[in-house]
């Protein structure tokens, strides 16, 4: 019987998996949360080899009966006790890295996640390390970044996080996914400075931003001799003209250098 004439079922009981290279998959994960005007991402510490010692995103490999996704929810809540079915949480896929010499062991692709952990600005989410993890906390992200001190390929993965939600924050209401449901403007705008690592004018980011919020009519507990603020909603929708980043040039790209506290919102 030649290969053109073999049923299905033949074709798929004659097939042997074995005749091409094994690639192993696994699923990482960059979770962001925002406390005190910072930026945090939630790293371990690796309690094995490869890179034993070493920080890393949370992750690992994909069971055969797991979709990337849910690997990554199960990885997270082992090593980092973060259990995203119970947490405020927008999670996307973020990209596939596929360089055959990523993983030292062997041909591993990964697809990495983005999640973005909603609070209210000054507490961040309890971590605790679990499974192969020797350690769990959170990072500040920018410092992490300019200390290029962590494992496999996970700088870059991590750039490439950040970069995704910087650059949606310009033309979508993203930010708002790391706030509670209900917000000030204040909160939002904090957002958008620990993020960008800028300081952007008040006035202008109200003028701009206020088109795309709902006012809820409700105000938020004043501070110790302060008024009470607004409160906002924001649905999932776009921003135009879109917000500039003052950290990124022209073409769109990180500047070399970060833009620390620069002022300005075109």
């Amino acid at each position: 019987m030649t290969q053109g004439s073999k049923s299905a079922r033949e074709f798929l009981e004659s097939y042997n998996p074995g005749d091409y290279p094994s690639i192993a998959l696994t699923a990482d994960l960059v979770v962001f949360a925002v406390s005190a005007g910072t930026l945090n991402v939630a790293l371990v510490r690796r309690g094995g080899h490869p890179f034993k010692g070493a920080l890393a995103l949370p992750g690992g490999f994909v069971g055969p009966e797991e979709s990337a996704e849910q690997a990554a929810r199960r990885e997270l809540a082992e090593e980092t006790a973060l259990d995203l079915g119970s947490l405020p949480v927008h999670l996307e896929q973020l990209a596939t890295y596929t360089h055959p010499d990523r993983d030292p062991r062997m041909r591993v692709v990964t697809v990495a996640h983005l999640a973005l952990l909603a609070t209210d600005g000054t507490v961040l989410p309890e971590i605790a390390a679990g499974s192969d993890a020797a350690a769990a906390a959170w990072h500040p992200v920018h410092h992490i970044l300019s200390s290029n001190e962590l494992a496999f390929d996970h700088q870059a993965i991590l750039q490439e996080g950040l970069k995704r939600l910087a650059g949606k924050m310009e033309y979508t209401t993203v930010a708002a996914r790391l706030l509670p449901e209900e917000f000030t403007l204040t909160q939002l705008r904090t957002v958008y400075d620990a993020v960008w690592d800028t300081a952007l004018p008040a006035g202008n980011f109200t003028r701009k931003m206020m088109p795309h919020l709902t006012d809820t009519g409700r105000k938020a507990r004043a501070a110790t001799g302060g008024a009470p603020a607004a409160l906002f909603t924001a649905a999932d929708r776009h921003i135009h003209p879109p917000l500039a980043n003052p950290g990124t040039n022209p073409a769109g790209n990180q500047a070399s250098k970060p833009a620390s506290k620069v002022k300005g919102l075109v």
